[in-house]
C-alpha cells in the first residue's frame, strides 16, 4: 500500500521533471576503499578464489543525480553522517533556482531531528525532502550511480594508491553527463 502510494507520487514528481516545472535528484552515500568491491563472482567446483583485501584508505561520498544525469557531489574521508548531510543539503537549498526534490532513503542520517528542524526552512527556498519507502532501492537512480562508478568507471588499478583512488573517483564523478552518462530506464510504476 505505502509502496504503491510513493510510486504514484514519485511518478508525478517525474512528470514534472520531464516538463522543466522541478528539479529532481536521487540521493544516496557510498563508501569506496581499498578494501575493494567484488559485486559478485563464480569459481568451478573444488576451486579456491581469495580476493585480497585490506583495511586502508577510504573516500565516502554524498551523491545526486537527476535522470538526465545532472550530478552534484561532495567527499570526504570522515564518516557522512547527519551533520553532514544537513550542511550539504543547506548549501544546495541556497543555490537552487527552481523548486528540486531530492529523493533519499529511509537511512536515520537522513530522517534524524537535525534535518527535520531544517525542512520548513529549505521548503521556503524550494527545497524538498521526498522520501521512498522502505526496502525500496530499485527506486533510487543512485544506487545505479554507485554500481556504475564501482564495477565499470573505477579500474582495478585505481585502487593501488590512495591518491590516485581519490583523484579517479573525483575524475568519474565530475564527468557524470558529459564522458560518463547513465542510461536510465523510464520511469514505471508497474
Amino acid at each position: 500500500m505505502l509502496l504503491e502510494s510513493k510510486k504514484k507520487d514519485l511518478a508525478e514528481l517525474e512528470a514534472l521533471a520531464s516538463q522543466g516545472s522541478i528539479d529532481l535528484f536521487y540521493g544516496d552515500e557510498t563508501r569506496v576503499s581499498s578494501e575493494g568491491y567484488v559485486p559478485y563472482g563464480w569459481q568451478f567446483k573444488d576451486e579456491t578464489v581469495c580476493v585480497l583485501s585490506e583495511k586502508g584508505y577510504g573516500m565516502n561520498i554524498l551523491g545526486l543525480i537527476s535522470r538526465d544525469n545532472k550530478c552534484h557531489f561532495t567527499s570526504t574521508e570522515q564518516t557522512i553522517n547527519a551533520a553532514f548531510v544537513l550542511s550539504y543539503l543547506d548549501d544546495l537549498s541556497r543555490k537552487i533556482t527552481i523548486e528540486t526534490f531530492i529523493v533519499l532513503d529511509n537511512a536515520s542520517i537522513h530522517k534524524a531531528r537535525l534535518l527535520q528542524e531544517k525542512w520548513a526552512v529549505w521548503q521556503e527556498r524550494g527545497l524538498f525532502i521526498f522520501f521512498l519507502p522502505p526496502y525500496s532501492p530499485q527506486l533510487n537512480l543512485a544506487e545505479t550511480m554507485w554500481r556504475k562508478l564501482k564495477t565499470e568507471w573505477l579500474q582495478a588499478s585505481d585502487y593501488g594508491e590512495k591518491e590516485r583512488l581519490f583523484c579517479a573517483i573525483d575524475k568519474y564523478m565530475n564527468n557524470i553527463g558529459n564522458k560518463n552518462t547513465i542510461r536510465f530506464n523510464p520511469f514505471n510504476i508497474n
